[in-house]
């Protein structure tokens, strides 16, 4: 690590702006599924820049588009016509599968749920949100309101009046020991009793898998019966798809479709992975909801020229590509990979997750006991082992969360488990 750099990051920049590794290090730059660190180090990066970088790093059909759009104008704001814009917005709204779709562009999953936030409260006359325990959707003011996952909410001051609903930890809590069916039907009848104690609230917002959360998620179809419950009181349903959209869970393009029996959500929130780290983020909705917004308002970096440019070289190098398809196929292999090891090994509790987007969750050995503190060692021996990966959860950071570029090779997922593996047995 260049010491000089990290000295100069703690004297100017904020305490609470996390480092991963007790060393740690300066990214310089990447290529394909790999990156390198100032030291010359290189590594098979299993977490994307926090799931970003979607596609590959260096990818040579995004980096020419940016080239190509910066030379001719890197920004004009939305107080112009934007033709690359437009062109995403229309590709979008087209795979969004919402009837009548408008699109909002911004520059980052925060500001697209803010927004959603934003739309579902002025649309509903409600500042009452549901949102799921052990959540997370952003570090605004209005976003950290209806995160459920408290070591990401710093303060108690709040816009909006949250209720936290049971369903997308499958695992734990009062209902887990029952069956997939018993788990639903007891969700929804929680739900019920939510909805009965009060107004109706303006919408609920949900990750269809959970990303700092520890990827966790509930049974398919949950989501779609809080859906018919929801419906007959005007409540939206906002999808965050920050992290599981355009293809990562392999079964679908969008996490939502887990849960499509009674149709689309009324609002989708996305950001990261489209512009394959370049800072897009947006909403989708239909355009009565998104037309109800009656002042003035524009975007200043949202939809750039340049950022739109990539985002429409990534999608459409992803769609040629099928790259929700490798994700389905490799990412099942790398998950029979990682169950195989926590078979042998009593520190994992479980190996959940589809796609590309897999979580290990910890424990003390022989307890169901969260153990932040193996996945922290576990973070530092896959480091070590040439490996990067992230970790998560609920309050203690016990999950190591795995979610590698979508064009993985089925060499490279070898790989990486053979690196997790032999870290796992290592603490």
């Amino acid at each position: 690590m260049n010491d000089s750099l990290y000295e100069r990051h703690r004297a100017v920049l904020p305490d609470w702006l996390s480092l991963y590794y007790a060393d740690p290090i300066e990214i310089t730059h990447g290529e394909g599924r790999h990156v390198w660190d100032a030291g010359g180090n290189r590594y098979l990066d299993f977490f994307g820049g926090i799931l970003t970088t979607m596609t590959a790093h260096a990818l040579p059909e995004v980096t020419k588009a940016v080239s190509e759009q910066a030379a001719r104008i890197i920004h004009s704001s939305t107080l112009y016509l934007n033709r690359p814009m437009v062109e995403l917005a229309e590709r979008v709204a087209a795979l969004s599968g919402i009837p009548d779709a408008r699109v909002f562009f911004t520059t980052s999953g925060t500001e697209a749920n803010d927004t959603a936030l934003l739309l579902a409260t002025a649309y509903r006359g409600s500042n009452q949100i549901l949102a799921m325990r052990n959540s997370y959707h952003g570090r605004s003011f209005s976003t950290v309101s209806v995160t459920g996952n408290s070591g990401w909410s710093p303060t108690s001051y709040s816009p909006i009046h949250t209720t936290y609903v049971h369903g997308a930890v499958r695992g734990r809590g009062p209902f887990a020991h029952l069956d997939d069916a018993g788990f639903t039907a007891a969700c929804v009848a929680d739900l019920k009793d939510l909805l009965g104690q009060g107004r109706a609230p303006a919408a609920l917002i949900a990750e269809p898998v959970q990303g700092v959360g520890g990827f966790t998620m509930p049974p398919d179809g949950l989501y779609a019966a809080f859906r018919e419950v929801l419906a007959e009181r005007g409540t939206l349903w906002i999808s965050d798809e920050v992290q599981t959209g355009w293809g990562r869970t392999g079964d679908h393009f969008w996490g939502w479709q887990a849960h499509a029996e009674n149709g689309p959500p009324d609002i989708v929130t996305f950001a990261k992975g489209i512009g394959n780290g370049m800072s897009i983020g947006g909403v989708i909705a239909r355009a009565d909801i998104m037309n109800h917004v009656d002042t003035n308002s524009i975007s200043t970096f949202g939809g750039s020229p340049v950022t739109m440019a990539a985002g429409l070289a990534n999608l459409s190098y992803l769609l040629e590509h099928d790259l929700q398809g490798n994700a389905r196929r490799v990412g099942g292999l790398l998950l029979e990979r990682l169950r195989a090891t926590a078979a042998q090994v009593d520190t994992v509790r479980e190996v959940r997750g589809r796609g590309l987007m897999a979580g290990v969750e910890l424990v003390r050995p022989g307890t169901g006991e969260a153990s932040p503190e193996r996945a922290a060692a576990a973070l530092e021996a896959a480091r070590e082992g040439g490996l990067l990966i992230g970790k998560g959860g609920g309050h203690d950071t016990s999950v190591l969360r795995i979610a590698p570029p979508l064009t993985l090779t089925v060499a490279e997922a070898e790989e990486g488990a053979l690196i997790l593996d032999r870290a796992l047995r290592s603490i």
